[in-house]
């Protein structure tokens, strides 16, 4: 039984990764800690026999025995939290994005390494049964080589924190680190990874605030390119439809995913291409994305168990948030197209 705390009970480790774990055998969450007093209220209604503090300081302090620390507080605080919990000899899983700079992205994989812990982010989009279907597409040759992808993820609004806690908190830089870019950019960003089977060299991004209000960005637009290929990349918190429309372009064939269906075409150089299609029900409308949490949780529990502190996950976070940056200089540089300076594979 693996026994575990968490850092920040708002909406997404109440809604999401909370039920997950009492749905579990092999963990139980046994602290929470939270700035807000109503939120840790909540989570002694749920978990009665756990324990409440209200600093992470204290609970990595007086708990004794954690297996591992789950940080879900807004991103301007993962890597003090992570810090904290990797020196008290936790293994870490991290809400994205893990950081907000690539400079503090490298501390913590220092840290992983040098403590012998995990850290593993909480990258759930590649668990989604529609995204792992087309995985398996790639991976059966079934549209040939992938050469371009185009990921497109519209929202009517940026995602409202817990009415408890400063409701609009992803859209204030101080707490959040930016805008949609950086709340998120890394579920596209790495879904080009897997996709491209390669991770990007350069980037060109253009940022637009819409609703002025707010001092972050909400709408994304980037192409990245990679050495086989390119992905462009579009994000909003202005559209008029919660929906993500995927497309995949091989040498031979393609796979469109919009929300739950899919439509693939195989055969594209035969003189008779065929057209198949399907629904694969992945709950994209439930912004919990407790259904993908299973699977997550599953790799980061192998990954805790074969000692693989800063393995492929990480250096996949640490290439979102250097692509993320780059997109924010890209933009103040006149939208000019820009080299990802760090090489990810050689960390």
């Amino acid at each position: 039984m693996l026994k575990g705390g968490i850092v920040g009970f708002g909406f997404i480790a109440s809604s999401g990764h909370f039920p997950a774990y009492a749905a579990r055998k092999d963990v139980e969450i046994v602290a929470f800690a939270d700035v807000c007093p109503a939120r840790l209220a909540k989570a002694r209604a749920l978990a009665p026999r756990a324990r409440f503090y209200s600093t992470y300081q204290e609970m990595l302090a007086r708990e004794d025995g954690l297996d591992f620390v789950d940080v879900a507080t807004p991103p301007a605080f993962h890597r003090d939290v992570a810090l904290a919990a990797l020196r008290g000899g936790a293994h870490v899983l991290c809400e994205k994005p893990l950081t907000t700079t690539a400079a503090e992205a490298l501390e913590l994989v220092e840290a992983a390494r040098q403590n012998r812990r995990v850290v593993f982010p909480a990258h759930n989009y590649k668990h989604a049964p529609v995204v792992k279907f087309a995985g398996e597409t790639i991976r059966a040759g079934r549209i040939g080589t992938v050469r371009a992808v185009t990921l497109n993820t519209f929202r009517t609004t940026h995602a409202k924190g817990v009415p408890e806690w400063r409701t609009d908190w992803r859209r204030d830089r101080k707490t959040s680190g930016g805008g949609i870019a950086m709340d998120h950019g890394s579920h596209s960003f790495y879904l080009t990874f897997a996709w491209m089977g390669s991770f990007p060299t350069h980037v060109a991004a253009k940022t637009l605030t819409l609703d002025r209000q707010f001092d972050t960005e909400d709408n994304l637009n980037c192409v990245l390119t990679f050495p086989n290929g390119y992905a462009h990349c579009f994000l909003t918190w202005t559209a008029g439809v919660r929906k993500v429309i995927y497309s995949l372009q091989g040498t031979d064939g393609a796979l469109v995913i919009d929300d739950d269906d899919w439509e693939l075409t195989t055969g594209a150089r035969t003189t008779k291409p065929r057209l198949d299609a399907g629904v694969i029900e992945s709950h994209w409308r439930d912004a919990s994305h407790k259904q993908w949490f299973d699977s997550l949780f599953d790799k980061f529990k192998a990954a805790m168990a074969a000692g693989d502190f800063a393995g492929s996950e990480l250096r996949e976070a640490v290439a979102c948030i250097q692509i993320i940056e780059t997109c924010y200089r890209s933009n103040a540089e006149g939208c000019r197209e820009l080299a990802l300076p760090l090489d990810v594979r050689e960390l």
